[in-house]
């Protein structure tokens, strides 16, 4: 592969957050920059492809804005960063979502491959342009989808030579891509990439593309595969992702056509004893509940603690923001119901995202108006105190114990007057299935008994009494 560089450079360092733009998409401002490494071997330029691993789905496309350092940097000051700079061009930071769990906050495998920062394919003398003038565009398959300015960075590009510096020393022929603007996304094999960045009419490093492939390699067995979820599939399609139902609708239809205590009982017989949450009550026992889990953990209280993990954007009001339409906001409260662990105002904002309903095993604050709210909310009993009189929220979207029941995120929860019970994905289907044979045959037991049977032999329905459910099944029964 060729890129314009004319030689390898020590390093490329990544900055992981930069335009205004892109932090209102990802919903978070840094108070400043974080970086992460590419190795040179990832080099490419204009035309070489960009081949999307075996089994991926998810390559991400950024359009950046790349510096090549031109003098040695070491201490320098971020107003005598840009005099470092030697060339600007245009690159694409591509990578792939599928493997960021692999080398979190690294990205190491998800945006190291080869052919992942293709760069040029001119250069542009860092002396002949404004460093607070430059134009950013990306298009995709020859639509625009970014276009921005270095009016819209949040930390300049002498800034970054400089907080670089301060620690290890830039050579010349390193390059630093400085962030990408709003608007990346996801490039599919066949797609074409393009990315320019011009310094006014005149001025341009012309367009840098790569076309995407798919790698028919299968990659080796050992060590991380891929693999997407819902989560990694919003992140990286950006502002026009359309996420799938958090339940599938003929699922959630048949959890919503049978009982609580008929599930309990299936599970039961799968070996599965203990899936219920113990001790919660419902606030609307006119109210059903489906959804998959979105998972919150409190800790017990310390003191010391609380200021940074309790006040602000903490674990708790960041979990209601990260609700997904079809989810349940299910809390791991230790059993302590001595202190509040949601009340109206979250639970309000928890329905305007579309969530399912809440399962807590700790207290409820403003029990009265949520119990108003078209939610269903179940609690361990209601308390009028706030929760860092007990707990501290800590994190999301982890295994936690809610009732004394293990909850995954994505585990499904089903809940009704009678309580709620935890339905592993994989099973629900043919839970619904026995489910239904179960309360079928419930329904003609309920008729016998109550037109003067014994129940010896009859419930659970015995031999002596299947022909006749049978029979009963094709008529009345159906």
């Amino acid at each position: 592969m060729t890129h314009p560089l004319g030689r390898t450079p020590s390093k490329i360092v990544a900055v992981h957050l930069n335009y205004r733009g892109r932090a209102a998409e990802r919903g978070r401002t840094p108070a400043q920059p974080s970086y992460f490494l590419k190795p040179p071997s990832s080099l490419a330029g204009s035309g070489d492809p960009i081949p999307r691993p075996h089994g991926c789905e998810l390559l991400g496309f950024e359009g950046e804005i790349a510096l090549v350092i031109g003098e040695r940097a070491h201490r320098v000051t971020p107003e005598d960063g840009w005099r470092h700079v030697g060339f600007v061009t245009a690159a694409n930071d591509a990578g792939v979502y599928d493997l960021r769990y692999a080398d979190r906050g690294s990205n190491l495998r998800s945006k190291g491959a080869d052919g992942f920062t293709p760069l040029g394919p001119r250069l542009l003398d860092a002396r002949q342009v404004d460093p607070a003038g430059l134009r950013l565009r990306t298009w995709l398959n020859g639509e625009l989808v970014q276009d921005d300015t270095t009016d819209g960075l949040l930390f300049p590009f002498g800034l970054l030579v400089a907080d670089l510096s301060r620690l290890m020393t830039l050579e010349p022929g390193d390059v630093v891509l400085t962030g990408t603007p709003a608007g990346a996304s996801v490039a599919r094999p066949g797609d074409l990439v393009e990315v320019e960045v011009s310094a006014g009419a005149e001025s341009t490093t012309g367009r840098l593309r790569s076309p995407v492939v798919e790698d028919a390699r299968e990659l080796a067995g050992w060590g991380a595969g891929p693999r997407a979820d819902e989560a990694e599939r919003a992140a990286a399609w950006g502002a026009g992702y359309r996420p799938a139902p958090a339940v599938a609708p003929e699922i959630e239809a048949g959890l919503r056509s049978v009982a609580v205590a008929t599930l309990s009982a299936q599970l039961r017989r799968r070996g599965l004893p203990h899936m219920s949450v113990d001790g919660v009550r419902p606030t609307r026992p006119d109210l059903r509940l489906v959804g998959a889990a979105h998972t919150l953990r409190y800790l017990p209280l310390r003191e010391d603690l609380f200021a940074r993990h309790g006040n602000g954007m903490n674990a708790q009001k960041r979990a209601i923001e990260e609700i997904r339409p079809g989810q349940v906001l299910v809390m791991d409260a230790r059993r302590d119901a001595s202190a509040g662990t949601l009340g109206d105002i979250l639970a309000l904002r928890a329905l305007k995202r579309g969530a399912a309903g809440v399962v807590t095993d700790g207290g409820l604050r403003d029990s009265e108006p949520v119990a108003a709210l078209d939610l269903p909310v179940y609690h361990a009993g209601a308390h009028p105190s706030v929760l860092g009189r007990r707990h501290v929220p800590w994190d999301s979207g982890v295994p936690i114990a809610c009732g004394g029941a293990l909850v995954q995120p994505g585990d499904l929860l089903v809940g009704d007057a009678d309580g709620v019970v935890v339905v592993p994905p994989e099973l629900a289907e043919e839970l619904i299935a026995d489910c239904r044979e179960q309360e079928r045959q419930e329904r003609f037991i309920t008729e016998r008994v109550a037109a003067g049977e014994s129940v010896d032999g009859l419930y659970p329905l015995g031999p002596k009494w299947r022909a006749r459910y049978e029979n009963w099944c094709k008529g009345e029964g159906q």
